[in-house]
């Protein structure tokens, strides 16, 4: 009797023990073994260390190519694109190794090894074994490695990383005329996990605040061989349990379970909801978050176990506008180019850098008053989501498809990954499918068909509007560069602007073609503005050499070009958050490559995250309820002048994005080139929610000829924070002057 009670807690402890394994991993990342190769064979020893997540930029030693694949030009040299296939370096393999040993408790399970992002054409061998090869950059690679493993000893895992300029045609996307160089790597997590014969590949958890619900999908994958011989089973019963919690408390707010068949060895989707009757709204105002921990049995044995964060938000589109848990949601912010930032020389580790993240991504955005980005061409890292998921930040995020496309299948399938691999994350509200481009198979057959597996966000199709979709076009997404291509192409720019007048500065100035976003049925999201990019060394971008040399002189300095951005942008900014229809305006851009094309308005090396001016000028047009002066700029554009003691009319512009009216006090100054108060005015104002208020005002412009500074000074009630609005005049016949420069 007492051997036959040591035998049942034997195998009571062994069952505890296999059961604890279910849903187990193992953290793959941290350093490597690394080298390259000019052929497909592994190297005969490694000479490198790489770090995981990274790019093989990271490399120590550094790779024979780093110095070809960085340089910092001494001199910037107009372009207007670049071609990939003009390769600067000779293309390599790269090669990472890591031994790592699994205990052998874990005999048993079956084992997957994922890789959450791999650029470009990754193959795995594990003990010498092919285990499989993906061609997917941006979606989490997936490899059932069981029998490739050795339990209760070491185990080698290879793993080689090809160049862009071997990704197959069929592969979505990865083609950004604006980049030179694709650094090839391991750029995301990777891990083992281990399971039952029954896994949760995949799942996501769409809440619905109207409803008061979150609706449970999971793609489980059955390690249980096919139908071999006559009779044998095909399929296999599984149950699944959700326990929703409160992330921070604990707390348990709602449970719910579904049964359901799988087929063996396939992928079956199973899907419930789950009441939701006490909760919390995710908005960035107030990132609550839950969790679900989703258990999978396998008759009477666990077999998986995940937790997934989750938060509880609506985000829709009524008429022209984005609602967020049912009230009307402006969207103020910028962009991340962070494949293009991959190539800054002054990147290195930053991007996989939690703290400087965070400072970039939400600190210094949330200071100025952004709760919006759109990550653009190209995804970023998942603990970048996770951030914005806890800090509270909105997500636009877009594919890396600009010019190439891929076969239809290859990019239905990395889509369809896309949104199951990024769907938990609510700060994701919208999925963008295309930049500056139109694709029928994606516009009128992928997102249907996506929308079916993800109803709770918005798609954008790029530059596909009403015509060219098949069905309802929910938001579009105008790029309003105003003075900068046209300009750019301009022999005489100066001669250019004064047949083609701009009026920067001017409320409700737009252009014909421009006119068919204030006149379309879909909510307008303007995610592109300001022709005006700077180097973090005040030299202008590739694009835009020749509209400063043009504006202030080749000579000009880094202190002249960046007030004059500073002074564009901002006045762009609010040209268009003053038109009150655009439901979301992210200027362009938060963070880039600092020797490219563009540029962001960081200074100096950019780990510092040191603002420039045109940061701290956007933190006044940002702001949710401001005031701007409606005049066109006369420093900057040939809009004429004023003659000695005219009388100078004008409106002065309220905008509130909030739910509430806003309140306080409008100061109006003239400033001199000296910073000389000449007149001023000041007046209690008040503008509705949600609204735009017109608000005359006029001086008597001096008898001085001279450069004027028109300067609004708006205080809320029951704030000390003064926001600004600046116009540049000029009084009298005047050349060259000089302006009074205020700070922000």
């Amino acid at each position: 009797m007492k051997n036959l009670i040591i035998l049942i807690i034997i195998v009571l402890f062994s069952v505890s023990a296999l059961a604890q394994n279910e849903g187990k991993t193992i953290d793959l990342n941290g350093t490597w073994d690394f080298e390259q190769t000019k052929d497909a064979f592994p190297p005969q020893k490694f000479t490198r260390k790489c770090p995981v997540p990274g790019l093989i930029h990271l490399a120590k030693p550094k790779i024979e190519s780093y110095d070809k694949l960085f340089k910092r030009p001494d001199q910037v040299l107009a372009d207007e694109a670049y071609d990939y296939r003009k390769l600067q370096y000779e293309p390599r393999y790269s090669w990472y190794k890591k031994v790592v040993s699994i205990p052998a408790d874990l005999s048993g399970c079956e084992v997957m090894l994922s890789i959450l992002k791999s650029q470009f054409v990754t193959q795995v061998y594990i003990n010498g074994k092919d285990v499989g090869q993906s061609i997917s950059c941006y979606t989490p690679i997936d490899l059932k490695v069981t029998n490739a493993l050795k339990f209760g000893a070491e185990n080698e895992i290879l793993i080689r990383v090809g160049e862009r300029i071997w990704l197959p045609p069929q592969a979505a996307g990865s083609t950004d005329k604006e980049k030179v160089n694709y650094i090839p790597g391991i750029w995301d997590n990777v891990f083992l996990s281990f399971s039952g014969k029954q896994k949760i590949r995949n799942n996501l958890i769409l809440p619905s605040v109207k409803n008061k619900k979150v609706t449970v999908k999971m793609l489980v994958r059955s390690f249980y061989p096919q139908q071999v011989m006559y009779g044998d089973p095909m399929t296999d019963q599984v149950k699944a349990e959700v326990i929703i919690r409160e992330k921070v408390s604990g707390k348990v707010v709602a449970k719910g379970q579904t049964e359901g068949i799988v087929t063996r060895d396939n992928e079956t989707q199973l899907a419930f909801d789950i009441p939701m009757n006490d909760f919390k709204n995710w908005s960035p105002e107030n990132p609550f978050l839950y969790t679900a921990e989703i258990r999978l049995w396998d008759g009477e044995k666990l077999s998986d176990k995940v937790t997934e964060n989750f938060g509880m938000r609506d985000f829709e589109r009524r008429g022209k506008f984005f609602y967020l848990n049912g009230e009307k949601y402006y969207l103020r912010g910028s962009n991340i180019t962070l494949h293009r930032f991959f190539e800054d020389p002054d990147c290195q580790a930053l991007p996989w850098d939690r703290d400087w993240v965070k400072k970039m991504l939400i600190d210094d955005p949330k200071a100025i008053d952004w709760n919006a980005m759109r990550i653009c061409v190209g995804l970023v890292p998942d603990f970048w989501y996770d951030l914005a998921d806890e800090c509270g930040m909105i997500f636009q995020n877009e594919w890396l498809y600009w010019q190439n496309h891929g076969w239809d299948e290859q990019i239905r399938k990395e889509y369809t990954d896309w949104v199951w691999s990024d769907g938990n994350h609510p700060s994701i509200a919208i999925w963008d499918a295309i930049n500056e481009n139109t694709n029928n198979y994606i516009g009128n057959t992928l997102i249907p068909e996506l929308q079916q597996l993800d109803p709770t966000r918005i798609w954008d199709a790029g530059y596909m509007m009403e015509s060219d979709l098949a069905g309802t076009d929910p938001m579009d997404e105008p790029h309003l560069y105003r003075a900068g291509w046209n300009i750019m192409q301009q022999k005489s720019p100066e001669q250019y602007l004064k047949e083609h007048s701009y009026k920067l500065g001017k409320m409700d100035d737009w252009e014909p073609d421009q006119l068919r976003y204030l006149e379309a049925s879909a909510t307008q999201l303007v995610n592109e503005y300001g022709w005006n990019w700077l180097w973090r060394d005040g030299q202008p971008a590739k694009l835009t050499k020749n509209i400063y040399d043009s504006f202030l002189g080749e000579n000009a300095t880094p202190e002249q070009r960046r007030e004059m951005q500073a002074y564009w942008l901002a006045c762009e900014t609010e040209w268009i958050r003053g038109e009150r229809t655009m439901a979301g305006v992210l200027a362009f851009c938060h963070l880039t490559n600092n020797y490219g094309y563009t540029g962001d308005w960081y200074i100096n090396n950019i780990k510092d995250l040191e603002q420039g001016p045109t940061l701290k000028w956007l933190k006044h047009a940002f702001a949710p309820a401001a005031v701007f002066i409606d005049l066109a700029d006369q420093r900057y554009f040939p809009n004429g002048n004023y003659q000695p003691g005219e009388e100078l009319a004008f409106n002065l512009v309220g905008v509130n994005d909030l739910k509430e009216k806003s309140t306080g006090t409008i100061t109006v100054k003239l400033m001199d080139s000296k910073g000389k108060i000449v007149a001023q005015q000041q007046r209690k104002i008040e503008i509705p929610a949600y609204q735009r208020v017109n608000i005359p005002a006029f001086f008597n412009v001096p008898q001085q000829t001279g450069g004027y500074l028109i300067l609004a000074e708006f205080v809320k009630d029951g704030s000390a924070e003064i926001l600004k609005s600046r116009r540049y005049i000029k009084v009298g016949e005047i050349g060259t002057t000089s302006f009074w420069e205020e700070r922000p």
